[in-house]
């Protein structure tokens, strides 16, 4: 009995080391597995990161092929729409694209794009060491040699205006009335316009750096000395004046000057004659303007752009319009008489005139009643009960 035990917890134990082997067998092939499949998978993503580490390059030459397609490209497309090669502008390409591709009018991703391969390509900075392995500029190894250097030349020519205003002090011929730099029509560049010219990216704190000297430099009183320098960050902007269709100046049959105008506001339409050496008379629709507007603000909105230029009792002025309520026709009157003065003042007035807001139309209208509402915002009264 006693050996029968012993024989059956022997093939037990036998059975438990068989069991205990094959299970390490199969652990060690599992982790042999498994390393393995970490090895691939960190190989794998090594190489994303160095795929978005390093920024695909674009050599010479390959952007040489891209302008030769492209110009090919456009003269096919200039011949197919029966317009010339050579005057064929990307506005046209645009155009022609949008003419050919009708499934951009129902999702604009749809249509292919077709521009210079300067506009597509970013830009690139070119070799910046030698062939002995030295790098050109001095500032290469603080990894923003753009930046540095921009900064560096600017705080250079701080100091170089003040050493130059100093000495103008000690002479006895500084002046606080002296010219400045025109900004009313240019702007800063953005961060993102700044990486552009300076081909290399930089930080939120780089960029603020930059604008804050640069406001320094433009606080001395003889900045306009570096004005080229100033302008390389400015963006000029298209001015609205410059958008306006300046009415021609015409002449009635006693040689009179008049021009004429016209004016939107809402649903109200108005055309206005500006005659010259006139009495200051003004007729609405052939009443005079105290009678047909008799609220003092709507005559002071009409007479407004005349007493901005201080030209009031110059003019005559013959206005007609039609729809609209007592504001809206006072605002249309108020943007054609505006038109209308362009034709009698400078560039530099009528530049007053657009930032004052007297050339800015008023695209506002009415909103329209909403179904299942009571007004355009305003709910129903909700009751409980």
């Amino acid at each position: 009995m006693a050996a029968s035990c012993v024989r059956t917890v022997g093939s037990f134990l036998g059975k438990c080391g068989n069991s205990c082997s094959s299970i390490n067998s199969v652990t060690s092939q599992l982790s042999r597995q498994v390393l393995r499949r970490q090895i691939c998978v960190s190989s794998a993503l090594h190489r994303k990161n160095q795929s978005n580490r390093t920024p695909p390059k674009f050599t010479a030459e390959f952007i040489e092929q891209q302008v030769e397609e492209f110009n090919i490209g456009k003269r096919h497309l200039a011949n197919m729409m029966g317009e010339d090669p050579e005057n064929f502008t990307q506005e046209d390409i645009d155009r022609s694209i949008a003419y050919l591709f009708p499934s951009g009018l129902f999702e604009k991703r749809a249509l292919p794009v077709m521009k210079h391969p300067d506009e597509i390509f970013p830009k690139q900075k070119a070799v910046q060491w030698g062939e002995d392995g030295r790098p050109f500029h001095f500032l290469f190894y603080t990894g923003k040699q753009s930046y540095y250097s921009v900064m560096h030349e600017l705080y250079n020519k701080i100091q170089n205006l003040e050493k130059y205003q100093d000495r103008l002090r000690a002479k006895g011929l500084f002046s606080q009335d002296v010219k400045q730099i025109s900004l009313g029509s240019s702007r800063w560049l953005t961060k993102e316009e700044v990486e552009g010219v300076l081909v290399e990216t930089i930080t939120d704190h780089n960029y603020n750096r930059l604008i804050q000297l640069m406001e320094r430099l433009l606080s001395m009183p003889y900045c306009a000395l570096e004005e080229e320098f100033v302008m390389r960050y400015r963006q000029q902007l298209e001015t609205q004046s410059r958008k306006q269709t300046v009415p021609p100046l015409q002449r009635d049959e006693r040689g009179v000057a008049f021009s004429t105008a016209e004016g939107r506001r809402k649903t109200s339409n108005s055309t206005v004659v500006l005659r010259d050496c006139g009495s200051g008379k003004v007729s609405i629709n052939g009443q005079e303007s105290i009678r047909y507007f008799p609220v003092l603000q709507d005559r002071e909105q009409l007479m407004f752009p005349l007493q901005f230029m201080d030209m009031l009792g110059r003019f005559d002025l013959e206005c007609t319009v039609s729809g609209g309520g007592r504001s809206s026709q006072a605002g249309s009157l108020r943007l054609a008489i505006s038109r209308a003065l362009l034709s009698f003042l400078s560039e530099g007035e009528m530049e007053n005139m657009r930032q004052a807001g007297l050339l800015t139309p008023d695209p506002r209208v009415r909103e329209r009643k909403k179904p299942g509402q009571e007004g355009a915002r305003r709910k129903f009264t909700w009751k409980k009960r």
